[in-house]
């Protein structure tokens, strides 16, 4: 009998090894739909990890929990961030204790300028990266600072977006699906400048699509299948393994 391998558990799970964050037998609901389903996973500082599955899968989901939306809504498990307990957290206490969550669609607010987003961002502390900083890092903004938000290309909506994130003194920047939609040429921009972050120290989780830009980015990747982790290793793993990608990402 052919018995498939568990790549579900193994030395990064979050029962058996230290991690800047944690996730502990977490379970979401959206109404009556089990969506999240009591997965467990660590995150280690200054790693990127990409969250990948197919359509469905709960990636979106996960990461909203984690941030403490309140939509999916958790109704068991533990979510640590440095020693910090997320799980009894507001989504605003998530945020202030260094969680920093750009949606899929990025919610750039209209009627302000790009310095004007970045600004407001820093109207109360934490504050994170200076101004003058985040146009070093895109230069594009500086350029556009006094231009309205809304009206920048899909590609420079999406660096105002991160942008706004690391305004704050953020632990962990949580990305929905920062490529979709854009250009080759953006992604590669965006891709530099999370290497570039990640040199400074920051903890990325990546939610993607693009599953072989997001695994040729990352340090580790977690494969979530209707709500479970089915894999939990290295990038590299699954950049090497055909059956598990064509299994679980159809790639």
């Amino acid at each position: 009998m052919n018995v498939k391998p568990d790549f579900s558990k193994n030395a990064n799970q979050a029962l058996t090894a230290p991690a800047f964050l944690s996730v502990w037998d977490m379970h979401a609901y959206y109404g009556e739909s089990y969506i999240v389903q009591g997965i467990s996973f660590n995150v280690h500082e200054g790693e990127i990890l990409a969250l990948l599955g197919r359509n469905g899968a709960g990636k979106t989901s996960t990461l909203r929990s984690i941030a403490r939306t309140g939509s999916p809504q958790v109704t068991r498990g533990e979510i640590w961030l440095d020693h910090k307990p997320l799980h009894s957290m507001t989504s605003y206490e998530a945020a202030t204790s260094g969680l920093g969550l750009v949606p899929e669609d990025r919610r750039i607010i209209p009627g302000l300028t790009v310095e004007e987003n970045l600004q407001l961002a820093q109207i109360a502390p934490p504050i994170g990266w200076s101004i003058g900083r985040l146009y070093e890092l895109f230069p594009r903004l500086g350029e556009r600072r006094k231009q309205e938000g809304v009206t920048l290309s899909g590609g420079e909506q999406q660096m105002l977006a991160i942008a706004r994130a690391l305004a704050r003194d953020i632990k962990v920047l949580l990305l929905d699906e920062p490529y979709e939609g854009l250009a080759p040429v953006i992604v590669d921009e965006i891709e530099k400048t999370l290497i570039h972050i990640k040199e400074q120290g920051m903890t990325t989780i990546l939610v993607e699509q693009n599953a072989v830009r997001a695994l040729q980015l990352a340090d580790r990747a977690i494969i979530l299948d209707t709500g479970t982790i089915v894999f939990d290793g290295t990038a590299a793993e699954v950049l090497e393994n055909a059956d598990l990608r064509a299994e679980y990402l159809a790639i």
